[in-house]
């Protein structure tokens, strides 16, 4: 398999085209997944962005065909997902009403064990410009292992540290993505770097291999490669694709990688997570060929 683009220290890998197709064509098991599929919400209507009344269309790829099809949808991709996933690893998946109740219905069907659901409570969402119901301000993501059976890795007194000392809960209040994480343009559905962070170190050890089978402009990968975590990401659209590596190749720079680290939220002060990483890395820093 020929990748779209492979990176100098082989920790950041891009493939090219429809995830149903490529994950059949590899046998290589993750660590952790984390997919941000589609939500099937362009459906013509309207929200604020920037003050600005804007569609919420964000492509042909969003837009839903009904239940049934988001259903066999999801069953599909989480099918393949599953067999990709070491015995021990663990999916994350966010979503919205339009498509999070589909997911976890299947989860369940696949005989996936769910761990959580976290509630991301965006500290900055959009307003309600139509005043007739809540304002919508978070979207969940489900925690689930591959087997029922089989203890996966969770990362409790780092998770407890974060928040005080106590228990991490599961509800996340942490911002949207800020002006700085949109440096090589920006993904219409982008994740911010703090959401990503919390999820890999809470749920992998150092040079875990990280699938996103739906990866946009890969901020999945970049808060791996941050965190030293390796990642393969599939995209059909190569103009993310090529955001991906314009943000692949800025990290690259030491200086910027240190900076943005200090800037992702989630941390009682902006030199925790370095410091964390040194602790945490062990001597010898060591990457697998994937492709």
């Amino acid at each position: 398999m020929k990748p779209y683009f492979k990176s100098n220290d082989k920790a950041f890998n891009l493939l090219h085209g429809d995830c149903l197709k490529l994950l059949n064509q590899f046998d290589f098991k993750f660590d952790m997944i984390f997919a941000d599929p589609p939500y099937f919400l362009s459906n013509d209507g309207l929200s604020i962005q920037s003050g600005k009344i804007v569609s919420v269309n964000k492509g042909k790829w969003d837009k839903s065909k009904g239940f049934e099809f988001i259903n066999d949808f999801n069953r599909k991709w989480l099918k393949l997902a599953r067999e990709k996933l070491k015995d021990d690893g663990t999916i994350w998946i966010s979503g919205t009403m339009h498509n999070i109740f589909s997911v976890g219905q299947i989860l369940t069907e696949l005989d996936f064990k769910i761990l959580n659901i976290i509630t991301w409570q965006k500290s900055n969402p959009p307003p309600n410009f139509s005043c007739r119901f809540f304002t919508h301000s978070t979207e969940q993501i489900i925690w689930a292992r591959k087997s029922k059976k089989v203890p996966h890795y969770y990362n409790y007194e780092l998770m407890k540290q974060l928040n005080d000392n106590k228990q991490m809960k599961d509800v996340w209040k942490l911002p949207a993505i800020a002006p700085w994480e949109k440096s090589c343009t920006k993904h219409p559905t982008q994740k911010p770097l703090s959401v990503l962070t919390r999820i890999i170190l809470a749920s992998t050890k150092p040079n875990a291999w990280i699938l996103d089978p739906f990866s946009g402009s890969s901020t999945t990968g970049i808060a791996a490669n941050l965190l030293n975590r390796r990642y393969v990401g599939i995209d059909t659209e190569k103009e993310y694709l090529d955001i991906a590596i314009a943000r692949k190749k800025e990290i690259e720079n030491t200086e910027i990688a240190d900076l943005y680290r200090s800037k992702i939220r989630g941390f009682q002060h902006k030199d925790n997570l370095r410091k964390y990483l040194i602790e945490e890395t062990p001597a010898g820093y060591l990457v697998n060929d994937f492709l």
